[in-house]
């Protein structure tokens, strides 16, 4: 198993989940809820400042897939998320897109089982999804010993900004 830590996506349409490993690599943490867009590309921007901040080595974003593990309507836009947080970083850390089936359903079945309630809390609930994405991820690389889903290769025509980590 790899050490570090690493952070996990799951992007949504009005709000984006953060969770967060523990350097080993044993257990996925909610860190916060970042709204989609709230000015063009601070989304963008607060993720790559949290990859600084808890210095992250691998971002582990959910791919939504349906059941039969086709893409969803939802599919291109993670995939899009992923590909500029990949140029972004340019190399800084690397972007893995994740099969995130069941995610959110998850989530909400576990929230419900501590007693709250899905109404109010949305923004809980992308973290937790986060959570269950990232867990899933260490999961399987701890019983595999390899790296979780596929790596998102930087655009080759994004030049690396001097401000990403």
């Amino acid at each position: 198993m790899r050490t570090g830590v690493r952070i996990g996506i799951d992007v949504g349409k009005a709000r984006i989940g953060v969770a967060r490993s523990d350097m080993h690599g044993m257990l996925a943490t909610p860190v916060e809820t970042v709204q989609r867009e709230a000015a063009p590309g601070a989304d963008v921007a607060r993720i790559v400042a949290l990859v600084a901040e808890i210095e992250a080595f691998e971002i582990i974003v959910g791919l939504p897939l349906n059941l039969r593990g086709e893409p969803t309507l939802s599919t291109e836009d993670a995939v899009g998320f992923a590909q500029t947080l990949a140029d972004r970083l340019a190399g800084a850390a690397e972007v893995r897109l994740v099969d995130e089936r069941l995610s959110t359903v998850s989530a909400q079945g576990q929230l419900r089982q501590a007693g709250r309630k899905s109404k109010g809390s949305r923004a809980i609930i992308d973290q937790a999804a986060a959570v269950v994405i990232l867990q899933h991820a260490l999961d399987v690389e701890r019983g595999r010993n390899e790296a979780p889903g596929e790596v998102v290769a930087p655009s080759e025509e994004q030049p690396r900004n001097e401000e990403t980590p």
